[in-house]
């Protein structure tokens, strides 16, 4: 049975959650302003180098919200396939790269080639979108094939698409929505989430976050270990008890009871 929302999906919640919130609080605190940066003025001129830090943080465009969130809504079922631990591993691993990567690229390779055209960095987490679209890509298969084709007198032509084909508009509409910096930035989040992937992310692949539940659940077993050795021992006590007396009752000690005294400091 299909899982639907977000079951077994709470960090993809949480995430889709941010990004409408921020967006609301950036606009209703007027400071949108602060979250996007051409790489002239704002790095060149005023080195407002702290927007490195922003940029990812919230859209500056309601139709940017709109489309992430369906998108990242979608892609829920990486952290279904993945589990929480690793999906929320990976999106730090992400953040990190993506942060510095596409400013970078603009500002050091592709703005000095286009003599200064290409010099926009849009807001929003278009790269982070992009670095899921890229695993879901990878690791969810389709369903079916179909084809569109079209016929005239001259030719017969067919394009052949998939069940996953439709998740793509979308994310699409994302990468086209503030050209050409939202490309720039789409593409990064792609080669980043594939070279995730793929392993070429130094130790980032089998990097995880702590799990502070692991110690929790050490102490459980070990409390319950001491707990069946305490009643084993309690049981080959009375059974000494009433069968036999001296050095008789020592020698029916169980494995158990002896590991406990151990525990206990005595020999």
């Amino acid at each position: 049975m299909m899982s639907s929302g977000f079951t077994n999906a709470s960090a993809s919640k949480y995430l889709v959650v941010a990004v409408v919130a921020s967006s609301i609080l950036a606009s209703v605190t007027d400071t949108k302003h602060l979250f996007w940066f051409a790489i002239r003025p704002h790095l060149i001129d005023y080195r407002q180098f702290w927007r490195f830090l922003t940029w990812q943080l919230c859209y500056t465009n309601s139709t940017e919200v709109l489309f992430s969130a369906l998108t990242l809504y979608q892609l829920r079922v990486i952290e279904r396939l993945w589990g929480w631990r690793k999906f929320t591993s990976f999106l730090l691993v992400v953040v990190t790269y993506t942060t510095f990567l596409p400013p970078l690229l603009v500002a050091l390779i592709i703005r000095p080639l286009t003599w200064g055209y290409v010099n926009y960095i849009p807001a929003g987490p278009t790269a982070i979108v992009f670095a899921l679209l890229a695993q879901y890509h990878a690791a969810i298969p389709y369903e079916y094939k179909y084809r569109i084709s079209a016929s005239d007198t001259t030719r017969n032509s067919a394009i052949e698409l998939t069940s996953k084909s439709t998740s793509y508009l979308l994310p699409m509409q994302l990468a086209l929505s503030q050209l050409p910096g939202s490309a720039i930035v789409a593409a990064v989040g792609w080669l980043v989430g594939y070279a995730y992937r793929l392993d070429f992310l130094p130790g980032a692949a089998n990097w995880r976050i702590p799990d502070r539940s692991a110690g929790r659940k050490e102490r459980e077993r070990y409390d319950g270990l001491r707990r069946r050795m305490e009643g084993e021992a309690a049981t080959a006590s009375g059974s000494g008890i009433s069968g036999a007396t001296g050095e008789g009752a020592g020698r029916r000690r169980t494995i158990g009871g002896q590991i406990l005294d151990q525990f206990r400091g005595t020999v």
